[in-house]
């Protein structure tokens, strides 16, 4: 028999049993589903990752729909056990879903949400944070300060790189990569050079019209270019940051090869996904080339990283925080609730991931709508007319 697993209940009486396997912020994402019938169950156990087994402990006999997190492992056994109990509705409480077998849900006639368009801006800002970090090298001077080691102003005290008038490289120029791209120009005057399958029209008309404004008013204008190739933004940028999706053609996207055609001063961010890099080549380039910096919020085994990385003066760490502010922590508990109840009502599909606002304002009703369900055309979900 299945240990227990500690929950806590709002609506006991409701008629839809909907699971959360971690406590999530905010609270309007409960009564959004309470207001609507709903027994909302959240997993209270002292895990950070749940298992497979406590998952299908959680899920028990009887269940309309899931809100999970991108550290589980969502596949054919969870799935179809969530079937078996009647469940229709399931989604991460993230943007990625690498985490998920879309293929086995929809095989099961469960629908998968994901919470795009709430957290683009949050999410560029951190890379821009490690950008500076790593360029100033904030965090070894924060703890040669704590450590009482700092006796007097010196010349080469952490002497980092200057960002004004270089070069941003962005991989991956889609909402998150266009944003970054346009906090770094607009905040530091960088020149852009990015690589992507697609023309990145509405970036590149910025960079001109800030250009022209910069010119103007007696100033530098800066510049963009498409590469041709990804190696043509590893060896023209000062800093790289990276925004692709994770696939097979992702995957150890950065390695030997490629850090070795960058920089030696330059700086690699990653606030996308881990895998991207593959993290044993970065730790040997790191140790080679001390003035080679990275700042790094997503890891490759998470929540592990490879070994010697932590070691690293020239890597500023963090654990994948990207998305951790409250408005979009709470917006993103919101989407993946109004996923999960849209699925049960029978709801259509929303069908602007860049107009989730509508969601998110407390002021008002939501719209009769699944924020955003991956797999809805293979599930025939018509599209909203709202």
């Amino acid at each position: 028999m299945a240990k227990p697993i500690s929950i806590e209940v709002w609506n006991p009486n409701g008629k839809y049993r909907v699971i959360s396997t971690k406590s999530m912020p905010g609270t309007r994402w409960i009564k959004l589903l309470t207001d609507q019938d709903c027994r909302v169950e959240i997993c209270t156990e002292n895990k950070t990752i749940l298992s497979v087994d406590d998952i299908l402990a959680l899920i028990g006999d009887k269940c309309d729909g899931v809100i999970g997190q991108l550290t589980e492992d969502w596949g054919e056994v969870l799935f179809s056990a969530l079937r078996r109990a009647g469940g229709t509705a399931f989604s991460n409480m993230a943007v990625g879903y690498n985490n998920v077998d879309v293929n086995a849900a929809t095989k099961y006639g469960i629908g998968v949400g994901n919470t795009p368009g709430v957290l683009t801006e949050t999410t560029a800002e951190l890379a821009a944070s490690l950008s500076l970090a790593a360029s100033r090298r904030i965090v070894e001077a924060d703890q040669f300060m704590r450590a009482g080691l700092y006796d007097g102003w010196l010349p080469h005290l952490f002497v980092g790189n200057l960002l004004k008038g270089q070069t941003v490289g962005v991989i991956g120029a889609g909402r998150i990569g266009s944003a970054y791209a346009r906090m770094m120009i607009e905040g530091f005057k960088m020149n852009l050079i990015y690589y992507d399958l697609y023309q990145a029209t509405r970036l590149e008309k910025f960079v001109t019209a800030y250009g022209q404004f910069l010119k103007a008013n007696g100033e530098q204008p800066v510049t963009w270019k498409r590469a041709a190739t990804m190696e043509d933004v590893l060896r023209e940028a000062d800093v790289i940051s990276l925004h692709p999706v994770l696939d097979k053609t992702t995957y150890h996207l950065i390695n030997k090869e490629r850090l070795a055609i960058m920089k030696k001063e330059a700086i690699l961010v990653n606030a996308s996904r881990g895998p991207v890099i593959d993290e044993v080549a970065l730790v040997e380039h790191l140790k080679v080339n001390p003035m080679f910096r990275v700042g790094l919020d997503v890891f490759e085994d998470e929540p592990y990283m490879k070994p010697g990385l932590a070691d690293q003066k020239n890597a500023v760490v963090v654990p994948h925080i990207a998305s951790a502010s409250k408005w979009t922590r709470e917006g993103m508990a919101t989407l993946a609730a109004l996923n999960v109840l849209g699925k049960i009502k029978g709801y259509p599909i929303w069908t602007d991931l860049n107009r989730v606002d509508v969601f998110l304002d407390e002021n008002s009703p939501p719209p009769a709508a699944c924020p955003s369900i991956v797999n809805a055309k293979q599930l025939g979900i018509s599209a909203s007319k709202l």
